[in-house]
């Protein structure tokens, strides 16, 4: 992974050359990781922006005693400093040599207030220019080292459904939670870390709520069960959901599945390089808004995925650009009949020339269990 990361930060110093930046104070931690590796709880980064090999020499990083040994692994290939106000540290380094620094940004959208007083003061000499979005907008094209963790983490979401089903963990009699907590148990069987956010199980007239968190209600026969669930791989997050019914389906629970898996199929359709995100949003929704169900369709479309579980870009109505290769969105339109039941149908996909590659690989044809 140290040419992956070392690739990322080349890449960041052209942003900051463009910015006409000398270095960047990265501080949020999933922006530290995305550039070094690291994996711990307290850290801090300067990245120097000079195109030249003497660049990583002036490239630190920072973190607390703590990780002196996993900083040594993770992070081999940089200058360590070992402080536990690991920004005041690295502003003061910067200081010192401020004719190398002179203007350094900031991620102003991850520092408060009283934050960025604290580090102006501790970079004396040197100018803190805002800086929001440099990293995030490298994170949104993902190498092919984040696209396996994906696979990977989609994988192992998609089998540990299949354990489920497979060893009747749906069945009527059982609670959202328990549920819950057996579908994260087997992600973990198959790989996980951890889930990449609290599962949603939704029995019955619960899967009418978008965000519906798991409870004591029991699963009765004929309901929907919505499961909105993922895997965490290396970092990186899986999102999918499926509705299934317990039992025969009734014609109405029909009649609403096969709207959402239509609207799901356009709008994984529309997701081609260079498409506007609006457009994506619109073609699922154009299909739920014919058959008279537009109002409740709750929800944009989809998001990105990756070190978050909602990154940018944003498919929805409000969204604003353009999808380009690289990028790791989900699909997941939703109709939800308040008092009734609700079908929300969600894939991870990575845009890719021609068509998008499909990570989560569960059918989406109805099951009956």
């Amino acid at each position: 992974m140290s040419e992956s990361h070392a690739r990322r930060r080349h890449d960041l110093r052209a942003r900051l050359r463009e910015r006409e930046l000398d270095a960047m104070l990265v501080t949020d931690l999933l922006n530290v990781r995305y550039l070094t590796g690291f994996t711990g709880s307290n850290a801090a980064l300067v990245v120097h922006a000079a195109d030249e090999q003497g660049a990583e020499a002036r490239t630190v990083f920072c973190t607390d005693g703590r990780y002196l040994t996993q900083a040594a692994e993770q992070v081999p290939d940089l200058e360590r400093v070992i402080d536990r106000a690991s920004a005041m540290a690295l502003a003061e380094r910067v200081s010192a040599a401020s004719g190398q620094y002179r203007r350094t940004g900031f991620e102003s959208q991850h520092v408060t207030v009283d934050g960025h007083e604290e580090l102006a003061a501790a970079a004396g000499g040197v100018e803190l220019v805002r800086a929001p979005g440099l990293v995030e907008g490298l994170r949104l094209i993902k190498d092919e080292t984040e696209i396996e963790a994906l696979r990977m983490a989609c994988a192992a979401a998609d089998r540990a459904l299949a354990d489920l089903i497979e060893h009747g963990g749906l069945r009527p009699g059982r609670t959202e939670l328990e549920v819950a907590r057996e579908l994260d148990g087997r992600m973990l069987d198959h790989g996980a870390a951890g889930p990449s956010f609290d599962t949603i199980v939704a029995a019955g007239v619960n899967s009418a709520i978008p965000h519906h968190r798991p409870s004591d209600a029991v699963l009765a026969a004929g309901d929907f069960v919505k499961l909105d669930f993922g895997a965490l791989v290396d970092g990186y997050h899986s999102d999918m959901t499926r509705t299934l019914v317990l039992g025969e389906p009734a014609d109405w629970q029909r009649e609403i599945y096969d709207l959402v898996h239509a609207a799901q199929a356009a709008g994984r359709a529309a997701v081609v390089v260079d498409a506007d995100v609006r457009e994506i949003d619109g073609a699922a929704r154009g299909v739920i808004e014919d058959a008279g169900y537009g109002e409740q369709f709750l929800h944009g479309l989809g998001h990105g995925v990756g070190l978050e579980i909602h990154e940018a870009p944003a498919l929805s109505q409000r969204g604003d650009g353009r999808i380009a290769a690289g990028m790791a969105v989900t699909v997941e339109p939703g109709v939800y009949l308040p008092g009734r039941g609700g079908v929300r149908i969600e894939d991870t996909l990575v845009v890719r020339p021609g068509t998008p590659e499909l990570l989560t690989l569960t059918t989406k044809e109805l099951i009956a269990v």
